[in-house]
């Protein structure tokens, strides 16, 4: 690992737009009279290699029973810390923190099996996890541990050299990694509405609204599954019943071979009405489900927290009467101009993020099987038809024949079906152009989304950096080809 400047190296974010670019400024505080690093800190691993096997043991899935809680200052200090000594932005640090635990108030462990202050999976921990308190203990639950663990993994990564390539690196998303710079260039500029939710009880209990949403929304996506599943079921059995009931009325069957076919036909029957009453659970669970759900959007709507990635509705507008279909804004929205097969539109986003009516239409059909996943069919008013794919949860106000609005919500982000990631796959039926290429969708470039393979205008004036500054340079879509950091003056 290149080793450090003593007092300062410097590393940066572009904020580029069609006719500007400028930069953000992300220090690197080495320790001095005003840093006092931990005692042991000429012990911390180096981050050129990882660790042996078996000497960091793989961490607990179980959370503290108390966790420890800081002031936003003294996790300032401890990202400062962490980040002079691996040679780390301790912006960047600070953004990741946030972002994947929102300051230790959402550890986990998540769907995937990440675990605490900055969500490090059990094997990336053994490799890079460190006891940074000198407790004795390499503990991902403890902030200090895993704020160094998350500097000591991106200095591996090449912080230095490419800091959107470590932070890829760390989790293989372009739009997590937009996340981060815009987080961190947040926290550098001294914007105190990006701290004020450290430590605050209004904030925690957003969580676990969000948490027990999350939860809600899952039970009615598994009933939406296997609704469908059991009413297929009794289809086929009402098939077979017919089969064998034209089959016993034969005149010339013998009674053996007729009561034979009667007894088939009782067994189906009995089958039947246990899916029946497995389909009335089903239908009384996906109706809980559907009024937890209400019950608790309306709670978070009520306490002026309602999700924030539908702020992007509200930016975007309506633009001739059509409505971007995906909400979170520019930072976690994306989609290129081409799709890998035939015309339509891959639109990445975080899962779990909201998905809009594109337009005033109505609902043609509903599926929850295939390559496709969840998804549903729309005809808008004029004439065209658009279908969603690979949703991880449909609001059940969408069902066939339901008139919807533009901007009614009509589900989540997800990744059923056929899918690498978490995206909405938008086409238009039958797949003849590319919806990317609509007058409508064009317009919320910048606003709504950004695109992956294009520069992307950007309504918001960037400032203009002063001095020399380390700028990322955008090289083509491998995030690993591109983003070279460059020295601009």
């Amino acid at each position: 690992m290149r080793r450090l400047g003593v007092l300062v190296a410097i590393a940066t974010v572009l904020c580029a737009s069609a006719s500007q670019a400028s930069a953000q400024t992300f220090t690197i505080i080495s320790p001095g009279k005003h840093q006092a690093p931990p005692v042991h800190a000429r012990e911390l691993p180096s981050s050129s290699v990882p660790n042996a096997p078996g000497s960091v043991a793989s961490p607990s899935p179980i959370p503290p029973a108390n966790p420890a809680a800081m002031s936003f200052d003294q996790l300032r200090d401890l990202w400062q810390r962490a980040g002079a000594a691996y040679g780390v932005p301790w912006q960047v640090l600070g953004a990741i923190n946030k972002i994947e635990s929102n300051f230790g108030q959402n550890m986990g462990p998540s769907s995937a099996g990440a675990v605490g202050w900055m969500q490090f999976m059990p094997s990336t921990w053994e490799r890079w996890g460190l006891d940074a308190d000198g407790d004795g203990r390499a503990n991902p639950w403890d902030p200090e541990d895993a704020v160094f663990a998350a500097a000591r993994y991106l200095a591996a990564a090449g912080a230095q050299e490419d800091i959107s390539r470590a932070i890829f690196a760390y989790n293989h998303a372009q739009w997590y990694v937009d996340d981060v710079l815009n987080l961190a260039s947040q926290l550098d500029s001294g914007d105190f509405a990006f701290s004020a939710g450290v430590g605050s009880p209004l904030d925690a209990r957003l969580a676990v609204l969000q948490e027990q949403l999350g939860d809600a929304r899952k039970g009615v996506a598994q009933a939406q599954r296997l609704i469908p599943s059991l009413e297929g079921r009794l289809a086929r059995l009402d098939q077979k019943k017919l089969v064998l009931a034209q089959r016993a009325g034969d005149a010339t069957l013998s009674t053996k071979k007729f009561e034979e076919l009667e007894g088939r036909i009782a067994a189906l029957e009995r089958t039947q009405a246990n899916l029946n009453a497995s389909l009335d659970r089903r239908h009384s669970q996906l109706d809980a489900a559907t009024a937890a759900v209400a019950g608790l959007e309306d709670e978070l709507a009520a306490a002026a927290l309602a999700d924030p990635a539908t702020a992007s509705l509200g930016a975007g507008g309506s633009v001739d009467g059509y409505v971007f279909p995906v909400g979170g804004g520019p930072s976690v929205v994306s989609v290129g101009h081409q799709h890998h097969d035939y015309p339509a539109a891959d639109i990445a986003a975080p899962e779990g993020s909201p998905l809009y009516a594109l337009a005033d239409s109505i609902v043609l059909d509903t599926y929850s099987a295939g390559n496709c996943g969840i998804r549903f069919h729309v005809k808008l008013r004029d004439g065209a038809e658009y279908t969603y794919c690979h949703l991880s949860f449909l609001e059940p106000t969408v069902r066939p024949g339901a008139a919807l609005s533009a901007g009614q919500p009509v589900g989540r982000v997800g990744q059923t079906g056929h899918a690498t990631g978490p995206h909405l796959h938008l086409q238009r039926d039958p797949a003849t152009s590319y919806p990317q290429e609509e007058p409508w969708f064009e317009s919320f470039a910048g606003v709504a989304f950004t695109w992956q393979d294009a520069s992307t205008p950007h309504p918001v004036k960037a400032k203009k950096a002063k001095g020399p500054v380390f700028r990322v340079v955008e090289d083509g879509g491998d995030p690993f080809a591109g983003n070279v950091v460059t020295f601009t003056r």
